[in-house]
């Protein structure tokens, strides 16, 4: 584990606080992408997805049926690295009153957009602040949403591989609101590369007024372990897209 952590901790250039922790149903961090192939429209739409999530009926009841009722929330915003002062630190929330607080923060934050997308960062820098935290959770979890494939930085299967290693459960929102140019799919592309762990999955989202439905729906399943329904995409057995294809379509573009 400390291999592991020191690993990610060396690849994340976000900061890392750990927090007085406790045991808690799920440690769940929320690592959104806020890269430029976003418009300021679209950055904004989702931000308000998130907030309207974490206010909403069926959240709260899925953290309050837990076997503890509570968890443990973090959230930071990435592009080609971790975006400096993004990362909302670790919370407890039990009922209305926490989601509400943690909803706050999350609105009063800036919005802005960042050039490149670093799926690595983001799973390294989720897996630090688990690994670090002094929570624990009967499911540790990093849900990560984008809208394009790694194209900077590490490879993002050892560093998802590495996460998985230590216990994580890596989920994905495949942003599909215009095309990514990903063959086959930005969806498939998050299915055999970035989510993993028993029970990931990927939710597609084709329409930016399908964004707040599909994080609560994304939220609800991570925080309850439920089985999501076939047509969320499962985690590959045998990844057989070739996760490179960010990197590659970067370097045509730069060879222009």
């Amino acid at each position: 584990m400390l291999t592991t952590l020191a690993i990610l901790m060396s690849l994340s250039s976000g900061p890392v606080i750990a927090q007085a922790g406790g045991q808690v149903d799920v440690e769940l961090v929320l690592a959104v992408d806020t890269s430029r192939s976003m418009d300021f429209e679209e950055v904004r739409i989702q931000r308000e997805g998130y907030v309207e999530a974490l206010r909403h009926r069926e959240f709260i009841d899925a953290v309050k049926n837990g076997l503890l009722g509570k968890i443990a929330i973090s959230y930071f915003e990435w592009a080609g690295e971790v975006v400096p002062d993004s990362v909302i630190d670790w919370q407890v929330i039990e009922d209305e009153e926490d989601a509400a607080a943690f909803a706050a923060r999350l609105e009063a934050r800036p919005i802005s957009t960042q050039r490149r997308t670093s799926i690595s960062v983001a799973i390294a820098q989720g897996t630090t602040m688990i690994v670090a935290n002094s929570f624990e959770g009967m499911r540790q979890v990093i849900d990560v949403s984008g809208d394009g494939p790694n194209n900077i930085g590490q490879p993002v299967v050892p560093i998802r591989d590495k996460a998985i290693e230590a216990g994580i459960v890596i989920n994905g929102l495949a942003i599909m609101l215009r095309p990514s140019g990903t063959p086959g799919g930005l969806d498939k592309y998050y299915g055999d590369c970035v989510i993993g762990g028993p029970g990931a999955f990927v939710l597609p989202v084709h329409k930016i007024e399908d964004f707040a439905v599909a994080v609560r729906r994304k939220l609800v399943l991570e925080i309850s372990g439920l089985t999501p329904q076939p047509e969320v995409r499962r985690v590959a057995a045998d990844p057989s897209f070739d996760c490179t294809i960010g990197e590659r379509m970067w370097q045509d573009f730069l060879d222009r």
